[in-house]
């Protein structure tokens, strides 16, 4: 599944070359929208999926609000990166979309502080849209910045711990108890590795920073934190956090046998959307990831007894077991779009209506986005994907803070993470405050 990458460290690449400029947006964000929802017309939604069970999904999801409102067509464009979408937003016209969705967050920020989507409050208050009502907390914080909404949330993520029980039964590992704690989660995880001359048979986890979902944000959800202060500096220097989290994954890594021993292992991987996933395979035993993998696992028929469930929490914070990191795709408009309040339509359909939510999620294998489809019995999935509506219902949960300049400052975060985590760099306090500086002086730049 191609889109996918959105949620691992090689979206932050791919994403830090969407440099959209204010100056290059023009259209109706104060909402002078003209165009009669109600007339005959086409709207043009690009999406980022790829994968074919998903393409066939949000189709479904269009057709089903076609069906709804009949006098509006949706022309359907899938397989966009980010990088595509932010340069047709830039340049505008009748070629680009009157909708978008977009599957990284952490872009909502500069997405909403550039003008590069319309402000939707216009459209909410005409609907009468109560959004608390309406939407979890932190899915309503990640689809608006700096009190500037421009977008809505359109299913979300959870993210939580799989592993192999089969793999924990022949360790002497209790399958219906996996570990709460990081410090549990290191002995778990040496208890499942079985090494094999320089490389491995199995792994117990990959801990690298380039593994599979393992990068340093999914980490820092699991120990309370702030990336910026009240003053919007960077926090990551001051909050102890920070340093309490990469200091535990270091450990890790030395625990599991060192950075390059992991390394060359992680290279022999298969593709992460693919049926030769390290965890299908059993390569490795425990995989942090998110609950789309439910669906992966029995697409490719993995022949051993998978358990899910969150993933372990720091030590001392072990009453907030249950937590998680969040993510989701979010859905816009082009504020040079001429068809407004058609493009209203599609969005408000689409991340609203009870029952086109949870049949998406359904189909999809996603966390439904309302608090309405949270609860719906019309929810057919996995019956060990309540794991995961836990994780997203859970008060502790969290996500990445927006930025004016997007995804960049946790960018900047990883990459040091990496150089931490090889022992490129031993000073991790000066390391930090290197990194926090840097941050601001980024987010400075971009203001």
């Amino acid at each position: 599944m191609p889109v996918r990458p959105r949620r691992a460290a090689a979206v932050l690449a791919a994403t830090a070359s969407i440099a959209l400029s204010a100056s290059a947006c023009t259209g109706s964000a104060d909402n002078a929208a003209a165009d009669d929802p109600r007339a005959a017309t086409t709207i043009t939604f690009w999406h980022g999926w790829s994968d074919p069970a998903e393409v066939k999904a949000i189709e479904n999801n269009v057709a089903r609000f076609e069906k709804a409102h009949p006098n509006i067509k949706v022309k359907v464009v899938g397989d966009i990166s980010d990088d595509k979408l932010g340069q047709a937003l830039r340049a505008g016209g009748s070629n680009g979309p009157d909708v978008i969705s977009s599957s990284t967050t952490s872009n909502v920020g500069k997405f909403c502080a550039s003008g590069a989507l319309a402000d939707l409050k216009p459209f909410i208050e005409k609907s009468g849209l109560d959004l608390e009502k309406t939407f979890p907390k932190v899915l309503r914080d990640y689809t608006q910045f700096e009190g500037k909404r421009c977008s809505l949330p359109l299913l979300s993520d959870a993210y939580g711990l799989y592993y192999n029980k089969d793999a924990f039964r022949k360790a002497g590992l209790d399958p219906e108890a996996p570990p709460k704690t990081w410090s549990e989660f290191t002995e778990v995880a040496k208890k499942l590795t079985k090494p094999k001359g320089d490389s491995y048979e199995r792994l117990g986890f990959m801990p690298n920073y380039l593994g599979y979902e393992t990068s340093f944000s999914h980490y820092m959800s699991q120990w309370k934190h702030a990336y910026f202060d009240k003053d919007g500096a960077s926090n990551v220097a001051r909050d102890p956090g920070f340093a309490k989290a990469m200091t535990y994954q270091k450990s890790l890594v030395d625990a599991l046998g060192g950075f390059q021993k992991l390394d060359r292992y992680r290279t022999t991987f298969g593709d992460e959307w693919g049926a030769k996933h390290p965890f299908h395979t059993g390569q490795v035993a425990m995989q942090l990831d998110g609950e789309w993998r439910l669906k992966f696992t029995q697409q490719h028929k993995v022949g051993f007894d998978i358990g899910v469930a969150p993933l372990p929490v720091a030590d001392d914070e072990a009453a907030e077991y249950g937590k998680g990191y969040l993510s989701g795709t979010i859905m816009g408009m082009a504020p040079q779009s001429k068809k407004q309040n058609a493009a209203w339509e599609l969005i408000k359909y689409m991340t609203t209506d009870t029952d086109a939510v949870v049949a998406f999620a359904n189909e999809i294998g996603n966390v439904p986005s309302t608090l309405e489809a949270l609860k719906s019995p019309k929810l057919t999935l996995d019956p060990r994907f309540k794991t995961f509506l836990d994780i997203a219902r859970h008060p502790a949960s969290s996500t990445s803070d927006g930025a004016v300049n997007g995804s960049a400052y946790e960018e900047t975060l990883q990459k040091f993470a990496q150089q931490y985590e090889k022992g490129q760099v031993t000073d991790l306090k000066k390391g930090l405050a290197d990194t926090a500086a840097q941050i601001d002086r980024d987010i400075a730049a971009a203001k």
